[in-house]
């Protein structure tokens, strides 16, 4: 507040409110992991009202979008590179001995616990499809 810096505030400010509205929705105390969903969740948000933004042109909302996202990112953990994920999941697929994309399901799921906050999921599961495919 004191250094003036605006996208902070308010983007720090709109991740406790969404908290907040969660621990008295589901009247329970947020702990470590449903906040990281919170957060994780915000990221979602933000990444698709770019994309959506960029498609309709409207560049002077993406930037305010990209400048929240990048403040929300430093609040999470290191995210893990393609190659980290790529290995992970060439770890899960022997062990749950997929063999198809009708094995994707199984694979997700075992695979799910150990990229939660450190990958986008997306990538992951396209990842997912490639290497099944």
């Amino acid at each position: 507040m004191l250094s003036k810096d605006v996208v902070t505030r308010d983007t720090l400010r709109m991740l406790i409110s969404d908290i907040k509205n969660f621990e008295i929705d589901e009247k329970v105390a947020a702990d470590d992991a449903k906040i990281s969903n919170l957060i994780n969740k915000n990221v979602k948000q933000r990444r698709d009202s770019i994309n959506q933004f960029r498609n309709g042109g409207r560049d002077d909302l993406v930037a305010n979008e990209q400048s929240q996202l990048d403040v929300i990112l430093k609040y999470l953990p290191k995210q893990l590179s393609e190659e980290e994920i790529h290995s992970l999941i060439q770890e899960g697929i022997a062990a749950v001995s997929a063999e198809g994309m009708q094995d994707m399901g199984k694979l997700m799921g075992n695979l799910k616990p150990q990229f939660e906050g450190k990958a986008d999921m997306s990538i992951v599961s396209k990842l997912v499809k490639e290497l099944l495919s």
